[in-house]
């Protein structure tokens, strides 16, 4: 079953064409992998499904809604969350309270209840509702082995850790679909065998899992489909197998042959 695509979306900066007119497929319940050369359009794409820019034309259908054009904030609050290429962590905050912001964003997300209403309540049951906003982060630690650090400041951990609690502060936010921008890139191979582990526990938890990674090793063992950009367009789409042995696929990445 189709979660999410897009339909012809291209967005243009400048005279420059990032994304043309591509047409991306997300299946519910699997590891999909969007891959290509530096410069392809990959992360211009997640950008322009998770609200932190605007198509220039087409449209992004999820979940049966179209959230074109809608900011981060509200396509969150349908069920999408994101991690970055860069790390984007609360370093001053620790690991547990990384967590618990991931989780806050959901209080007061009540529907046909207005903002005072909330706040009201919001400021009445405080303590309670930070308790269990506690006890809900520990759970998540918990389910990335990262318990055992939940006291220390984010700024300190070891760079897999940090990929590690930036995943779960997303998954925190109780998403539908989660969108990975290199989750691997730094990790040694051993850091990358885990965070396979992770992913297909993700996706057992019923989360939909959408990743970009240069990564093949883990691209090809850990995706059940792969779509491929070069030059902001999708040239293939399909399984690790059909990718691999996809003529143009290879030749976006290793050049054409001179004859």
């Amino acid at each position: 079953m189709r979660i999410l695509e897009t339909q012809q979306v291209s967005k243009i900066f400048g005279g420059v064409v990032a994304v043309n007119k591509v047409d991306f497929n997300v299946e519910q319940g699997l590891v999909n992998g969007l891959i290509g050369p530096n410069g392809a359009g990959k992360t211009t794409l997640f950008n322009q499904i998770t609200g932190m820019d605007v198509p220039t034309s087409g449209k992004i259908i999820f979940d049966g809604r179209d959230i074109t054009g809608l900011p981060a904030w509200k396509i969150s609050r349908y069920g999408i969350a994101r991690t970055f290429q860069n790390i984007r962590l609360y370093c001053d905050l620790t690991v547990v309270e990384n967590v618990m912001m991931g989780l806050h964003f959901k209080v007061g997300a009540e529907p046909f209840r207005g903002r005072f209403v909330q706040a009201v309540k919001s400021y009445f049951n405080a303590r309670s509702e930070n308790r269990e906003l506690y006890e809900k982060a520990l759970s998540w630690l918990e389910f990335f082995n990262l318990e055992g650090l939940k006291d220390e400041f984010a700024r300190n951990l070891p760079y897999g850790n940090q990929r590690e609690l930036e995943i779960a502060r997303a998954m925190a936010s109780g998403p539908k679909i989660i969108f990975l921008d290199e989750p691997a890139a730094g990790m040694n191979p051993a850091e990358t065998e885990h965070l396979m582990g992770i992913i297909n526990r993700i996706r057992e938890h019923g989360v939909t899992v959408v990743l970009i990674e240069h990564d093949m090793k883990l691209v090809m063992n850990i995706c059940d489909n792969i779509t491929v950009l070069s030059f902001g367009q999708k040239i293939a789409e399909g399984t690790p197998e059909q990718i691999r042995t996809n003529p143009e696929v290879i030749e976006a990445y290793l050049g054409k042959e001179d004859d």
